[in-house]
């Protein structure tokens, strides 16, 4: 199985849009469509695919946030969400896309990359120190309404 990685330009949103509602469903394909579009005319966000066979399998999308919790510079690129299709998990995917992101960044001057992962969910947690991430603190946010 030969795996490609590549940094997704404006060709690749259907693709993008899809496999993005696969890993947040509460919105739409055809919104993460629009905010796909504007995110790239704003160059506010980037991705990076895996391609297998001229099919995408799996994405990797980052930011430039202006601060990231345990970063130790600012802005800071921030590593927003990971997904592989179920039937391509556990065959190092995930792996060569934060490499190539990471190859991308430190061409262009960044020293660090930044993520998070829900308390619960033990998976990504384990995923991102495979990947080479540091866990830098724990969090539990609260909300007050008024």
């Amino acid at each position: 199985m030969e795996i490609e990685v590549r940094r997704a330009v404006y060709d690749d949103i259907a693709a993008w849009a899809e496999m993005r509602h696969q890993f947040w469903p509460d919105t739409s394909v055809e919104e993460h469509r629009a905010e796909l579009e504007q995110a790239l005319i704003d160059q506010t966000q980037a991705a990076y695919l895996a391609v297998c066979d001229n099919a995408s399998v799996g994405f990797a999308e980052i930011s430039i946030r202006s601060y990231a919790n345990g970063s130790t510079q600012q802005p800071v690129p921030f590593l927003e969400g990971i997904w592989i299709e179920p039937d391509y998990r556990q065959k190092s995917i995930g792996r060569q896309l934060v490499r190539a992101i990471e190859e991308d960044l430190k061409m262009r001057g960044y020293v660090e990359i930044c993520s998070d992962s829900g308390l619960e969910n033990i998976q990504s947690q384990k995923a991102h120190l495979t990947w080479g991430f540091e866990e830098t603190e724990r969090v539990v946010y609260y909300r007050k309404a008024l």
